[in-house]
């Protein structure tokens, strides 16, 4: 079973020079959930849900995509919006709406294997110091694997020197770190990529995947590092492509037995081989997402650097 934390939102997106929006559910962490859940895992999403119209419309879409939603206290009863302009090339710029106050953790079952944030819920406050927290007390406790993408959002966030901080201090309590390279180069313009996943690496991750977009990913852990090509595909829009790659990456490692607070040393001692399918699949995964309107991942299962359908 895997836990995932963090915002779930109702997404207005407009098409390229559209003046008109269409809504869907979203947020970076419940798109993570809802791939996962397609994938065949057990999925929980802890989230901050308003009993508003949105909160509605995003708590039915969660509940039909076999996620369990466990509601977050919290000081604020509405759910959080999101604007998006898509351009002619797929891509979204987005505008906020969000609110993430929660005042309590969630509850971490004994039988999940891995906890899954990242995004807004580990950048705005006050709520983002409950999720740190979190992160630092199962850090402690050993028991589950810890995924974190930071998945940036700069529209949001505070300088990049305060940011670069905070995200270096929450890798340092990860065992996987899923990051764009857009991502790094907002938090790090002058530096190689590579350079960055390296230093993250010796902060605490067993393994550190940066996100090349059409050039596919990079890995690397503390034996070796490896790259993967993504094939090409018509891009219909790059929505949710990120967060269907981290639902690859983390239901390919636990259907390879790699997930868990007790397959800590395991994970840390991948193989070339095994990384390699990993990211494939995870690649496959993101890839089908491109193809496709908005956040909508496909519904496959792991069968090693296979996917069946």
């Amino acid at each position: 079973m895997i836990t995932v934390v963090g915002e779930a939102l109702l997404d207005l997106i407009a098409e390229s020079g559209a003046q008109a929006f269409a809504s869907r559910p979203g947020g970076s962490p419940a798109n993570v959930a809802v791939a996962l859940a397609r994938l065949g895992a057990q999925v929980t999403l802890a989230t901050q849900l308003g009993d508003d119209l949105p909160g509605r419309i995003v708590g039915k879409y969660l509940r039909a995509n076999d996620v369990v939603v466990q509601r977050l206290p919290a000081q604020s009863s509405a759910t959080s919006l999101a604007l998006a302009a898509l351009d002619n090339d797929g891509g979204a710029t987005y505008d906020f709406r969000i609110t993430w106050d929660i005042t309590e953790p969630p509850r971490i079952l004994p039988d999940c294997l891995c906890l899954h944030t990242g995004s807004i819920a580990t950048a705005l406050y006050p709520g983002a110091d409950i999720v740190e927290d979190l992160m630092r007390n199962q850090r402690k406790s050993g028991a589950v694997t810890i995924s974190l993408d930071p998945n940036i959002r700069p529209s949001l966030l505070g300088s990049i020197e305060g940011e670069c901080a905070r995200v270096e201090r929450q890798v340092g309590l990860a065992d996987i770190v899923k990051v764009s390279a857009e991502d790094l180069r907002w938090l790090y313009p002058d530096a190689d990529p590579r350079t960055v996943a390296r230093d993250w690496l010796a902060r605490g991750p067993a393994l550190v995947v940066v996100t090349l977009g059409a050039d596919g990913a990079y890995a690397l852990t503390r034996q070796f590092a490896a790259t993967r090509v993504a094939p090409q595909v018509t891009v219909v829009d790059t929505v949710g492509a990120g967060d269907a790659f981290t639902a690859g990456l983390l239901n390919a490692l636990g259907g390879a037995g790699l997930l868990g607070g007790a397959r800590r040393e395991q994970l840390a001692a991948i193989t070339r081989s095994g990384l390699g399918e990993v990211l494939d699949f995870a690649i496959a995964v993101a890839t089908a997402t491109c193809g496709s309107r908005g956040a909508d991942p496909p519904r496959w299962r792991w069968a090693g650097n296979r996917h069946l359908g």
